[in-house]
C-alpha cells in the first residue's frame, strides 16, 4: 500500500492574521516541525504545496473577488467599497501580508492532493479546510473555500460519487452553499449547536444531500463514536463514495477556546481511520483550531494514526522542544501550557454518556438514509454509475 502523503508549505511559518486575531497562533508550521521531530514526516512522504493560480480559483469564486484579494495583498488595505462588497478588511477577515498567497497555497494543496489521489490513497493537507468562504466574499476567517475546490477538482478528474465529512465545531456553511443539491456529493457535518454561523440545523438537508447534526455542549468521545458508527459509516456505505474528504477541524477538542465541545484528539484519529476504510481515496484537511498545542497534537496524531505509528506514552525530547517553544497569550485560559500539552501527543479518552438528545438526532438523520440517491439498491440497478475502481480516467 502506498504510504500517505503530506502537503505543506513554509508560507505558514510566521504568517498570521494579526496579533489580536485567533489565528495569530502557529499551526501548520508546528504540525510539520512536530511530525519531523517524531520521525514521522520523511522527505518521501512530503510534497510542497503549489500556489493555485487565479484562473483555477475561479472554478468557484468570482473573478472580481479573486482580483480584490490580489489587490488587497498588493496594497495592504482595502477601500470601504471593497470591504462592504467582499468582506475583506474586517475584524474576522483582516488584510494581512499574505492575504492572497496563503489561501491560494491551501487551494493549490488540495488540487495537488486530488491529482495525487487519482489512483487511490491518502493525502493530508493541514493548511486547508477553510470551509466558510463564499464565492464573492471572505467569511469566518476563510478567504478561499478550498474544500469546495477540492470537491470540484475530484469531480473534474472523473469521480462521480464524493463524500464530504466535516467535524469542525462550526458548520460548513460555505461548502453547503457551494454544493447543496448536488446529487454526486454527500455532505455530512457534525458541529456545535447555537454557535456561529448559526446554520446547519437538523432539518436543513441542502436539497437532499446534506446531513446536518448539531450537537450540544460537552459533546464527548462516546457520542462521537455513536455518530460515526450509527450515522456516518452507514451513510457512506449507502452512498458508496469513490473518495472521502474529511475536514478535521481541531476546534472540537475540549481545550479549544472558540467552542464548548469536549472531544479528545483520539476522536479525530479514530474518525480518520474509519473513513480511510470507507473509500479508496481519503483527503484529510485541517480547519478550525485556536489553541496552538491542541491543534498541533491533534493533527499530528491524525497523521501518525494514518501511518500506523504507535502513540508514545511520553514524547521524545526533540518533540517536547517543539511544543515547549510555543507561546500563547489568551485571557481566561489560565496558566499555559499545561503539562500534558508538552509531554504527550495523545489525549486521554474523554468518554461520557450518550445523551438522549444526541441519540434522537442520530436516529432522525438515519431515517433519511434509504432516500439517498446512492443507496445500495439503486447502485445494484445502475452498476455502471458506481465506478469505484481505484483508477478513474479523466473525461
Amino acid at each position: 500500500m502506498t504510504p500517505p502523503l503530506f502537503i505543506g508549505s513554509e508560507i505558514y511559518r510566521g504568517s498570521t492574521y494579526g496579533a489580536r486575531h485567533p489565528l495569530a497562533i502557529p499551526r501548520v508550521s508546528t504540525v510539520m516541525d512536530l511530525a519531523r521531530a517524531l520521525g514521522w514526516l520523511p522527505a518521501a512522504q512530503y510534497r510542497p504545496s503549489p500556489r493555485a493560480k487565479p484562473a483555477a480559483l475561479t472554478a468557484w469564486h468570482t473573478p472580481a473577488y479573486i482580483a480584490a484579494l490580489q489587490r488587497a495583498e498588493a496594497a495592504g488595505h482595502v477601500d470601504p467599497a471593497t470591504r462592504d462588497r467582499h468582506g475583506l478588511g474586517t475584524l474576522s477577515n483582516p488584510v494581512y501580508p499574505e492575504v492572497f498567497r496563503r489561501p491560494a497555497t491551501g487551494a493549490g494543496g488540495v488540487m495537488l492532493a486530488a491529482d495525487l489521489l487519482r489512483d487511490g490513497g491518502v493525502v493530508h493537507v493541514p493548511g486547508a479546510g477553510t470551509h466558510h468562504a463564499l464565492p464573492d466574499r471572505a467569511n469566518g476567517f476563510c478567504y478561499i473555500n478550498d474544500p469546495v475546490l477540492a470537491l470540484l477538482h475530484l469531480r473534474a478528474l472523473g469521480l462521480q460519487r464524493i463524500a464530504y465529512v466535516d467535524i469542525d465545531a462550526h458548520h460548513c456553511d460555505g461548502v453547503e452553499h457551494g454544493l447543496a443539491g448536488a446529487g454526486d456529493v454527500l455532505l455530512i457535518s457534525v458541529h456545535e449547536e447555537n454557535r456561529w454561523p448559526f446554520t446547519g440545523r437538523l432539518t436543513d438537508d441542502g436539497g437532499g444531500n446534506a446531513f446536518n447534526l448539531p450537537v450540544p455542549r460537552g459533546f464527548n468521545d462516546t457520542e462521537m463514536a455513536a455518530v460515526r458508527d450509527r450515522l456516518i459509516l452507514p451513510a457512506l456505505e449507502a452512498f458508496a463514495p469513490q473518495a472521502v474528504v474529511l475536514q478535521c477541524g481541531a476546534d472540537a477538542v475540549a481545550e479549544d477556546p472558540l467552542s464548548r465541545l469536549a472531544l479528545s484528539n483520539g476522536a479525530h484519529a479514530d474518525m480518520a481511520l474509519a473513513l480511510r476504510a470507507a473509500a479508496p481515496r481519503l483527503l484529510v484537511l485541517g480547519g478550525g483550531g485556536y489553541n496552538p498545542w491542541s491543534v498541533a497534537r491533534c493533527w499530528v496524531r491524525v497523521w501518525g494514526a494514518l501511518n500506523g505509528q504507535a502513540m508514545p506514552d511520553r514524547l521524545p525530547e526533540p518533540a517536547r522542544a517543539v511544543l515547549s517553544a510555543l507561546t500563547w497569550h489568551r485571557r481566561g485560559m489560565g496558566p499555559v501550557p499545561r503539562p500534558g500539552w508538552v509531554e504527550t501527543l495523545a489525549d486521554p479518552p474523554r468518554p461520557g454518556p450518550l445523551r438522549g438528545t444526541v441519540a434522537e438526532r442520530i436516529d432522525t438523520l438515519r431515517r433519511r438514509l434509504p432516500n439517498l440517491p446512492g443507496t445500495m439498491a439503486a447502485l445494484r440497478e445502475r452498476p455502471d454509475t458506481r465506478r469505484d475502481a481505484r483508477r478513474v480516467d479523466a473525461p
